[in-house]
């Protein structure tokens, strides 16, 4: 398992903790989209959230839960996870 959360990852934690397919591909392109055009709310990337304190048995940043793009939630993610590394 990588330190770094790919956008193919996010794509299947989306998929896992809130039940919305999205294509890798779409992610990378639209990675400056909101969450919101995927439909994901705020409920889903907690779940996500969830999901990879499980995964790394640490707590993620607190401001995860408010990332509204996935670039921006993957910038922060994988900073604090090398920071922890």
């Amino acid at each position: 398992m990588s330190e770094r959360i790919t956008m193919e990852e996010l794509a299947g934690l989306m998929k896992k903790a809130a039940g919305i397919t999205v294509a890798p591909e779409d992610l990378q392109q639209l990675s400056d989209s909101g969450f919101d055009s995927f439909g994901l709310d705020s409920l889903g990337l907690l779940g996500i959230v969830g999901e990879l304190e499980n995964r790394y048995g640490t707590p993620m940043p607190p401001d995860a839960e408010k990332c509204k793009t996935p670039r921006q939630f993957l910038d922060l993610v994988n900073s604090a996870l090398l920071a922890g590394a």
